[in-house]
């Protein structure tokens, strides 16, 4: 196991000085390259603020208006009716906008259920099945500027919801 261990402390500098050799050896000014990309970096990261910001502000009224209480109060009876603990529903509804919001749901999921619990296995498959489309709508397409995103955004949340029923399903039929 210590060849390994060996590997992975060497791969990646190695992978850089592959890079730096090779640039050098085309006759790339590697310095100038290097810092003209943080500069574009640091630009991109300035221009995605904005959409970072009016996401994380539309997450917090969300959940703090009630209207995430509201809307698990009024689909408890459907949930209850197929067997899906409600317990899950903020995170299957937060998941597509924070993948750090979901991450910390599905983290106290575990800690109150424990992990090899239905609603712990649940959560972490819904984590892993599922992926945060508005993030990525927000700071990628902004970060490149495109405004019309009707398509990806449907495309991105039926995949949520394909995921998330493919997890309850799935969960399911493996752990019950």
């Amino acid at each position: 196991m210590s060849w390994l261990s060996t590997i992975s402390i060497w791969i990646i500098p190695s992978f850089l000085f592959i890079i730096l050799m090779t640039a050098t050896w085309k006759r790339v000014p590697t310095y100038e390259a290097f810092t003209d990309g943080a500069k574009e970096g640091v630009q991109l990261s300035l221009s995605i603020i904005p959409y970072l910001v009016g996401m994380l502000v539309s997450i917090k009224v969300f959940r703090e208006s009630g209207a995430m209480g509201f809307f698990i109060d009024l689909l408890h009876p459907l949930l209850s009716f197929f067997y899906i603990p409600t317990e899950i529903l903020p995170l299957a509804l937060i998941r597509p906008l924070s993948g750090t919001g979901a991450l910390g749901m599905t983290s106290d999921l575990i800690a109150t259920y424990g992990p090899d619990s239905f609603i712990g296995r649940l959560a972490s498959t819904m984590q892993g099945s599922t992926d945060t489309t508005f993030y990525v709508l927000t700071v990628y397409f902004g970060a490149v500027g495109i405004k019309k995103m009707g398509d990806s955004l449907k495309v991105g949340l039926s995949a949520d919801v394909i995921g998330i029923i493919a997890s309850i399903l799935i969960v399911r039929l493996v752990f019950l």
